[in-house]
C-alpha cells in the first residue's frame, strides 16, 4: 500500500458539492465547496439542478487540487455522496429530463397516504408497520411524477437517486447503491428484494424498467472514471470509483460506526441516529432495521429528530438579541455567554419541559402535524432556563427514540457524534448523561465526506472492507461516560418529555388544521 497515495471525495450536500482529499490514514489535506441555489416552486416543493451539481463538482475539484499540492496521478481512488430520496428523471442519453426533485420535497403526500392500505412485506422498514410512510421517500416521488408529469415519467428511460445520477455521471455505468435502495427504496433482500406488490399497491409498479438492475454494496468497484469526466474534474482517467452513499449513511461510516452495537449521532439543524444490528430488528418508533444498507450482512436501524440545533438558533436570534450584542461587542460567541448563563441550572431546569416539535416529527411518532410545546412555566424562569430546556429537550428526544430501539431489541453500547453540537462539549455530556449512553468524539469533524474517502478507499482495493478502512483512518479523540447520579436525576424528566406529545396530539392536529384553513 503506497503511503503517497490519496483519496479523492465527493460530498453533495442540499445546500452545496465539497470535495476533499485524505490520505490513507484519514488525515484530510484539503477541502473546497461550491454552493448552488434550490428552487421552491410552491408550497413543500423543492428542486434544485442538476446542471448546477455538475458545475458545482468541476469548481470544486478544482481548488481542492489546486490546494492539496499533490499530482492529479496521485489520487488512487474516489467514491461519493449526495442526498437521498433526490430524484432524477433521465433519457436514454442519460440527459436530465427536469430538475431535480429534492429530498425534504413533500408534494407526494397523497401517494405515500396509500401505503397505509398496503399489507406489504416493505411496510416492515416503517416501524414494523406503525408508521406511516413519507412523501419524502422515492416510490411516492415516481407515482406523484407518473400521475402528475406523465411525459416526463414515459420519456424517462432512467429514474435514479442522486448518488446514481453521480454514478453516471462519473463512469457511464447505471447502478442503484445498496443504501438508497434498502432505506428509501423498500428494496430488501432478506424478503427477495424489490417489494413489487408495494410499488403496485402505490401506483408505480411499472417503476422497476426505469431503475438499474445493478444493486450494488457501498464501496463495490462500480467502474473506473471515463475520459470526459476526468477532463472535466482535472483528474486522470481510469481513476477507480467505488459505490457511493447517502450523505448522512456516509457520516456514519465516517464516524466509525461499521459494526452492531454501536450508533451515530449527527448533529446539526437537525439530528440523525443510525447503528448497526447483527440481526433484523422491527418496531414500533423508528425505521428499519434495513438489509445491508450500510455494511453486508449487517442491519441498520434510524432514528431522527426534524428541529434540533434549528429550535437553538430560533431561540437566541428572537430571544436573545441583547445577548448578541454584547456578543458583538466583546468578539465572543453568543454561544458560550449562553451557556454560561444556562450552565448551573439543575437537570429539568427548575420544571420546564420543552417537545422540540417546532417543524414535526420524524421518530418515534413520524407525524409532520407536531408541533413544539412549552409547559412548566413560573416566573422564576428566565431566558437561560428557556435555553437550557431546549437544549435538554434535544437530549430527551434522543433518548426517546433509544427506548424506542431498545424495547425492540437493539442495545446501544456507544454513540460516535459529529456536527454543530459536539462545538459544545457540555452539551455532548448532556446528551451522555439523559441516555445513559457513552459519546465518543472522532477527529474529523466532516465525517460525511471522511465517509466518501473510506468508501473509496475499499473501491480501490487499498482496504479490504468498511470495517478495516475504519480502524485506519478513524481516531477517536475523546469518550464522555455518562455521571450515574446526573442520569438518574434525568429520568423523571426524560419520562415526563415521553408523556408530554401524546396527550396533546389530537389538540395540535386540531390546530394546525384550523391555520391550513382545512
Amino acid at each position: 500500500m503506497s503511503s503517497d497515495a490519496y483519496l479523492l471525495g465527493i460530498d453533495y450536500g442540499t445546500e452545496s458539492c465539497r470535495v476533499a482529499i485524505f490520505d490513507l490514514a484519514g488525515r484530510p489535506v484539503t477541502f473546497a465547496a461550491t454552493p448552488y441555489a434550490t428552487k421552491y416552486p410552491r408550497s413543500g416543493w423543492a428542486e434544485q439542478s442538476p446542471a448546477d451539481w455538475w458545475e458545482a463538482l468541476q469548481a470544486s475539484s478544482a481548488r481542492a487540487l489546486a490546494n492539496a499540492g499533490i499530482p492529479a496521478s496521485a489520487i488512487a481512488g474516489i467514491s461519493y455522496d449526495a442526498t437521498t430520496m433526490t430524484v432524477v428523471p433521465m433519457d436514454a442519453k442519460g440527459q436530465e429530463l427536469r430538475d431535480a426533485i429534492m429530498w425534504m420535497d413533500v408534494r407526494a403526500t397523497e401517494q405515500a397516504a396509500r401505503a397505509q392500505s398496503s399489507d406489504s412485506v416493505a411496510r416492515l422498514y416503517n416501524g414494523a408497520g406503525t408508521a406511516p410512510a413519507t412523501a419524502e421517500w422515492f416510490p411516492f416521488k415516481a407515482a406523484w411524477l407518473k400521475e402528475n408529469e406523465p411525459e416526463t415519467y414515459n420519456k424517462a428511460v432512467h429514474l435514479v437517486d442522486a448518488p446514481d445520477w453521480l454514478t453516471y455521471k462519473l463512469t457511464g455505468e447505471w447502478t442503484v447503491n445498496i443504501n438508497s435502495a434498502a432505506h428509501r427504496m423498500y428494496y430488501n433482500r432478506d424478503h427477495g428484494g424489490w417489494p413489487v406488490d408495494f410499488y403496485e399497491h402505490i401506483g408505480c409498479g411499472d417503476v422497476f424498467s426505469k431503475v438499474p438492475e445493478r444493486v450494488l454494496d457501498l464501496g463495490t468497484p462500480v467502474g473506473t472514471l471515463s475520459v470526459i469526466a476526468a477532463q472535466l474534474l482535472g483528474l486522470r482517467p481510469g481513476i477507480p470509483v467505488a459505490q457511493g452513499a447517502a450523505d448522512a449513511w456516509a457520516g456514519q461510516i465516517g464516524l466509525g460506526v461499521v459494526s452492531p452495537g454501536k450508533m451515530a449521532m449527527i448533529t446539526g439543524s437537525s439530528q440523525v441516529l443510525t447503528g448497526q444490528s447483527d440481526k433484523p430488528i422491527h418496531g414500533k418508533g423508528f425505521f428499519g432495521a434495513y438489509t445491508d444498507g450500510v455494511v453486508k450482512g449487517q442491519y441498520t436501524v434510524e432514528g431522527g429528530q426534524v428541529s434540533t440545533g434549528s429550535v437553538l438558533k430560533w431561540f437566541k436570534d428572537n430571544f436573545a438579541r441583547d445577548l448578541i450584542q454584547a456578543a458583538d461587542r466583546t468578539g465572543l460567541n453568543v454561544y458560550d455567554l449562553l451557556n454560561k448563563a444556562s450552565k448551573d441550572l439543575p437537570p429539568g431546569s427548575n420544571g420546564l419541559i420543552i417537545n422540540e416539535y417546532f417543524q414535526g416529527n420524524r421518530t418515534p411518532y413520524t407525524d409532520s402535524k407536531a408541533r413544539g410545546i412549552i409547559w412548566g412555566l413560573t416566573l422564576a424562569h428566565g431566558p437561560e432556563h428557556m435555553y437550557r430546556a431546549i437544549q435538554e429537550s434535544v437530549a430527551y428526544g434522543t433518548a426517546h427514540i433509544l427506548r424506542a430501539m431498545t424495547s425492540a431489541g437493539y442495545e446501544v453500547s456507544e454513540m460516535v457524534a459529529a456536527g454543530g453540537a459536539t462545538k459544545s462539549r457540555d452539551w455532548i455530556q448532556m446528551h451522555a448523561d439523559v441516555t445513559g449512553v457513552p459519546i465518543t468524539l472522532t477527529e474529523v469533524g466532516d465525517a460525511v465526506v471522511l465517509g466518501s474517502c473510506m468508501m473509496a478507499a475499499v473501491g480501490a482495493g487499498l482496504y479490504p472492507d468498511l470495517q478495516e478502512a475504519a480502524k485506519a483512518m478513524v481516531h477517536e479523540i475523546d469518550r464522555l461516560e455518562p455521571d450515574p447520579e446526573t442520569h438518574e436525576a434525568y429520568k423523571f424528566y426524560v419520562d415526563k418529555y415521553c408523556d408530554t406529545y401524546p396527550q396533546l396530539q389530537s389538540m395540535i392536529h386540531e390546530m394546525v388544521d384550523h391555520e391550513a384553513g382545512l
